[in-house]
C-alpha cells in the first residue's frame, strides 16, 4: 500500500499502526474485502461498505452466537461498527482426510445447542435480505434460565417469518403476487409436514454452502457469513444440498450422529424455497420458476 492511502478507518481500534499492505479479497457479492497486513507480521480479513448500517453487527452476532459452542471454527470477531467488520485472518490450507466425514460429525454436535424459541435476539440478514427473527409467541428469551422450546412453533415462524416474507419481498419487487397466492393454497400441506417432525430449536449457521465455509490451516471446516439463528436443523441441510450439495460422508456422518425424521426428503423443496426466494430477490427473475415449481408442488 502507497504511503499515505487511505485503509478503513477500524483498523485504528487495533492499535497495530496502519497496514502496509491491502490484499483485495474475491468472492463476495454484499461487501468489499480484504486483508490488512502489518509491520508486525499480522494480518486480519476487514469487510467494509456494508449493505445495511447494522448488517456488520448483526453478522458479528452471529459469528459469536456460532463460536459460544465450541464446535465448528469460527473466525475471531475483532472489530465491528455500522460500515465495517475485522475478523481473524484465516490461512486456508488443504482438506484433511476424512474432511467431509468430521465435517458432517462435528456439524451434527454443533445443532445439540438449543435456543428458547424458533428466532432469534434480534432480526438479522440472509445475504442484503433482512431476516425477521422475532418470536411468534411473546420475546425472545436470554440468559440460562430461559431453557430449550419444545419447537412447536417452527412450522408457523418458518411460513411466517421465512416463506411468506420472501413472497411478499418478491411481490414488492416486482415478480408478480402469483407466489403469495400459490403460498396460501399450500399453507395446510406445509404445515402438515412441518408438523410430522417437531423438535427443540437449535443453532443454525443459516446459510450453509459451498462458499461459506473455508478450510482452516489444520485442514478443517471453518464457518463464515451466517444468517444465524435458532429453528429446525433440516433447514441448515437443505441448504447446504442446494448448490451441487456436499460429498456424501458429510450426509452420512450426521446421519449417523443424529438421524433424521421420516420424511425429511419430501420436506427438503420447503426449506429450499426459502433460499430459492431469497436469490429471486437479490439476483432477479431466473429463480421464480425453480420457486413457483416447489409451491406448485405441494398446492391443493
Amino acid at each position: 500500500m502507497n504511503a499515505g492511502a487511505r485503509y478503513p478507518a477500524i483498523l485504528d481500534s487495533l492499535e497495530r499502526g496502519a497496514p502496509l499492505e491491502l490484499k483485495p479479497v474475491g468472492g463476495g457479492c454484499i461487501a468489499d474485502s480484504q486483508v490488512a497486513v502489518f509491520a508486525d507480521g499480522s494480518s486480519v480479513f476487514v469487510k467494509c461498505a456494508a449493505a445495511a448500517p447494522d448488517l456488520f453487527e448483526r453478522e458479528a452476532e452471529g459469528l459469536a452466537a456460532l463460536a459460544a459452542t465450541g464446535v465448528i471454527r469460527i473466525p475471531e470477531v475483532l472489530a465491528v461498527d455500522s460500515g465495517s467488520l475485522v475478523l481473524e485472518h484465516i490461512r486456508q490450507a488443504s482438506r484433511l482426510p476424512g474432511f467431509f466425514a468430521l465435517f458432517g460429525s462435528d456439524f451434527a454436535r454443533l445443532h445439540q445447542f438449543h435456543g428458547p424459541a424458533c428466532g432469534f435476539r434480534r432480526d438479522n440478514y440472509i445475504g442484503s435480505t433482512p431476516q425477521p427473527n422475532s418470536p411468534i409467541r411473546g420475546e425472545w428469551i436470554t440468559g440460562g434460565g430461559a431453557g430449550a422450546g419444545d419447537g412447536s412453533d417452527w412450522p408457523e415462524f418458518f411460513i411466517e417469518r421465512r416463506l411468506r416474507f420472501q413472497a411478499r419481498l418478491a411481490a414488492e419487487r416486482g415478480h408478480a403476487n402469483q407466489l403469495l397466492h400459490l403460498l396460501d393454497r399450500c399453507e395446510k400441506r406445509l404445515n402438515e409436514l412441518l408438523c410430522a417432525a417437531i423438535e427443540p430449536p437449535c443453532i443454525l449457521h443459516g446459510d450453509l454452502w459451498g462458499g461459506n465455509f473455508i478450510v482452516d490451516e489444520k485442514g478443517t471446516a471453518c464457518l463464515i457469513d451466517p444468517a444465524v439463528y435458532y429453528g429446525h436443523r433440516e433447514a441448515d441441510l437443505a441448504m447446504t444440498r442446494l448448490f451441487g450439495g456436499f460429498e456424501p460422508a458429510f450426509y452420512e456422518v450426521y446421519n449417523d450422529e443424529w438421524p433424521l425424521a421420516d420424511g425429511h426428503t419430501e420436506r427438503l423443496p420447503i426449506y429450499q424455497l426459502y433460499h430459492l426466494l431469497n436469490h429471486l430477490n437479490l439476483f432477479g427473475g431466473g429463480y421464480y420458476a425453480q420457486s413457483e415449481n416447489i409451491l406448485q408442488r405441494y398446492a391443493r
